[in-house]
């Protein structure tokens, strides 16, 4: 998508730049645009100022959210098994675990679709099965994406087209809630990564957590490490919230698919649960 191309690089200089505060002017020449147009495209992604989306990247911004996200909505969240808050309305996103005989010999049983589609955060891949979405991904590079895919799956059968699973999938880019049923995803994992990445789907959106909390919640507090591998695994992008997770000082860290895409993500949540924020 050629505007998030351009509000990719001015989310790279804001990211580093953000303790000196630059200005409009100074965040529009980082993008090549004019003031008045990089204003109006921004908000036209973000849905709020370049100005007010540079504070949702600050530290204090992060660590404030980690600190009420603590003792408020994610507990209530994680608690009811819920995927979000109330803001998410009636969206559920549940993991069905491909059975032995669904992947074993390189998925032969399994039949694949597969698409290509654009999101707010640029092209992005999306594979399903009858039973759900099996991998989503976003895709800079269309080869390279389809061939991590098929590496996934070295002898499943793969049909390029678009699906009612993946229509309906990527609605959520849209926020059209009403246009959103019940979203199943059916993976492949190990029982630690599912329950991991079910843990990962109780973080609402516009909250963040931290490896080591996160390692809390699924009674595992020792294994922060193996938590942030489970994490760095995740097959499906943006539904499974990976982009949630950063780190205890309130810095976002790295990202499977680009510390900038993570940045864009987390800022871009901010603003669509928080607009009035400041």
């Amino acid at each position: 998508m050629n505007n998030y191309d351009k509000i990719a690089t001015a989310i790279d200089y804001i990211s580093n730049n953000f303790r000196e505060q630059p200005d409009l002017q100074q965040m529009a020449a980082a993008a090549h645009m004019s003031p008045f147009h990089f204003q109006r495209v921004f908000a036209e992604w973000a849905g709020v100022t370049p100005k007010k989306f540079l504070q949702y990247l600050t530290l204090t911004h992060a660590k404030n959210i980690l600190k009420d996200t603590k003792a408020t909505v994610f507990d209530a969240a994680f608690e009811t098994g819920l995927s979000g808050t109330g803001r998410l309305h009636d969206l559920f996103i549940n993991i069905e675990s491909m059975t032995p005989g669904e992947f074993k010999n390189g998925g032969k049983a399994l039949h694949i679709n597969y698409s290509f589609a654009e999101s707010p955060f640029g092209n992005i891949l999306v594979a399903s099965t009858p039973k759900g979405i099996c991998h989503m991904a976003f895709a800079d590079n269309r080869e390279a994406a389809l061939a991590a895919l098929t590496a996934q799956f070295p002898n499943a059968t793969f049909t390029q087209m678009v699906d009612l699973i993946q229509q309906n999938t990527l609605y959520i880019f849209t926020q059209d809630w009403s246009r959103l049923s019940d979203i199943k995803l059916h993976l492949k994992g190990t029982a630690f990564q599912l329950k991991v990445w079910e843990a990962l789907l109780k973080i609402p959106m516009g909250n963040l957590t931290t490896y080591s909390d996160l390692a809390r919640r699924i009674d595992h507090p020792n294994a922060s490490r193996a938590v942030g591998t489970a994490v760095g695994q995740n097959p499906v992008a943006f539904l499974i919230p990976c982009h949630r997770v950063i780190k205890a000082t309130g810095e976002l860290g790295q990202y499977h698919w680009g510390s900038i895409r993570k940045t864009a993500m987390v800022g871009w949540e901010a603003a669509k649960t928080n607009p009035n924020e400041y």
